[in-house]
């Protein structure tokens, strides 16, 4: 049953706490995604068959959650990935981020490193609005995003084009976790597919080559796009999380 959490800044968090033992599962989801996604369901029957805790939620402006999607940006989004931890779940946590929310994850881990128990990433995307979108975008449409503070960018999914807000990209500025370093006192574990082209597997080495971590594979899968969700991508997911045997 969803269930919701406002934020102290207002923003009302749609979630799902399923009660468990062990560190607490927490799923962060995509840019545009929601809780109701093919990896957070299924990690969802993952927690329930092996009795431990799991968590998942929409950021602000996604799914069932408070506010317009193009109102948001990264820091808030981590924002609300912070409160919905610290309200909902208790002890250590797993975290398992896809696409952007491997991006959450790490700025999740460097607000509160000491919860940490691993890290899982799935064709994570840090700094995605910098290295991604405006190092990619034309003389004309950084021009549209100065005049208008937005730009239509076309998707392979549903919902139409993504409308990128200038928010979006200074905002993300100030949210880089690839530029300084970056401690992960932790296991850390990477799944990338090289058929994905919405996030190149040369990001995932990026990360891989940049993070300090005693204890960080990446693992590379050939022909897995950037859903990672066919059933041989999901069953990887469950054998990485049940590896870590916390």
């Amino acid at each position: 049953m969803t269930d919701f959490l406002t934020t102290q800044q207002g923003r009302r968090l749609a979630y799902v706490l399923t009660p468990g033992t062990g560190p607490t599962v927490v799923f962060l989801g995509g840019f545009k995604s929601d809780m109701t996604g093919t990896k957070a369901q299924f990690l969802e029957g993952w927690a329930k068959e092996r009795g431990r805790a799991f968590l998942r939620f929409d950021y602000s402006g996604h799914g069932q959650s408070s506010e317009d999607f193009l109102d948001g940006a990264i820091g808030d989004w981590a924002q609300d990935a912070v409160a919905a931890i610290t309200a909902l779940a208790t002890g250590p946590l797993v975290l398992v981020g896809s696409s952007m929310g491997g991006w959450i994850s790490l700025l999740t881990a460097k607000a509160m490193p000491e919860r940490i128990a691993a890290l899982v990433g799935i064709a994570a995307a840090p700094d995605f609005t910098e290295d991604s979108m405006w190092a990619s975008f034309d003389a004309p449409q950084r021009a549209a995003l100065e005049r208008d503070g937005h730009v239509a960018l076309p998707s392979e999914y549903d919902g139409g084009p993504y409308i990128i807000t200038r928010r979006l990209i200074e905002e993300g500025r100030s949210q880089l976790v690839l530029r300084d370093p970056l401690p992960l006192p932790f296991p850390v574990r990477l799944l990338q597919g090289s058929a994905d082209v919405d996030v190149p597997q040369e990001v995932a080495l990026r990360l891989f080559a940049h993070a300090d971590s005693p204890d960080m594979t990446l693992t590379l899968v050939k022909g897995a796009d950037h859903r990672f969700s066919n059933p041989e991508n999901l069953s990887l997911l469950a054998e990485t999380l049940d590896s870590l045997s916390l």
